[in-house]
């Protein structure tokens, strides 16, 4: 019976251990100050957009021909690459545990060759999991994800569908 509880322990001692470690508080990564998330909250989940990003060639608001958009359809994984749920047009971002959150962008930040890094402002979360909370999201880490070539007249309504993959950090008030 001694033996079995000393291999018990030799097992038990190291998950105990990684878990305890897994309850250190999350570091925020350092970001340009455009899009770094103001004091007074702390990042609490880091989830990674993987999906497409849909642009349409029209008029901008000033009248210029430009791709337009983008309309996202991605899925958020976990670190383990679990899905964890959806982030779609508006921005929202859907968690599979039936909470969501909503936001208005605040400001981006250049990340060239790639959609530009993101700070967005979340609206009051709907459910009561995990985007319960949320008062900030930033895109950073982005790869791919923007439109090539010309938006002119004669290929207005064009679309493009282009993959991407982003890092997206959820903060709540401290």
């Amino acid at each position: 019976m001694n033996k079995l509880l000393k291999v018990s322990a030799m097992l038990v001692l190291p998950a105990a251990v990684a878990a305890c470690g897994s309850m250190a508080p999350m570091v925020a990564p350092q970001a340009p100050a455009a899009v770094t998330v103001p004091a007074g909250n702390k990042l609490v989940s880091v989830l990674k957009g993987v999906g497409l990003l849909t642009w349409e060639c029209k008029a901008n608001p000033a009248g210029v021909m430009a791709w337009t958009g983008p309309s996202p359809d991605a899925d958020l994984l976990d670190s383990s690459g679990a899905n964890m749920g959806k982030y779609f047009g508006g921005p929202t971002w859907s968690h599979n545990d039936g909470s969501k959150v909503t936001g208005k962008q605040l400001a981006v930040s250049p990340s060239p060759g790639n959609i530009p890094l993101q700070l967005v402002q979340a609206n009051p979360a709907t459910g009561e999991g995990a985007m319960k909370g949320v008062t900030y999201i930033q895109r950073l880490n982005t790869v791919g994800g923007t439109a090539v070539g010309a938006c002119a007249a004669d290929n207005a309504g064009a679309k493009q569908v282009v993959k991407y993959s982003a890092d997206y950090l959820f903060y709540k008030a401290s």
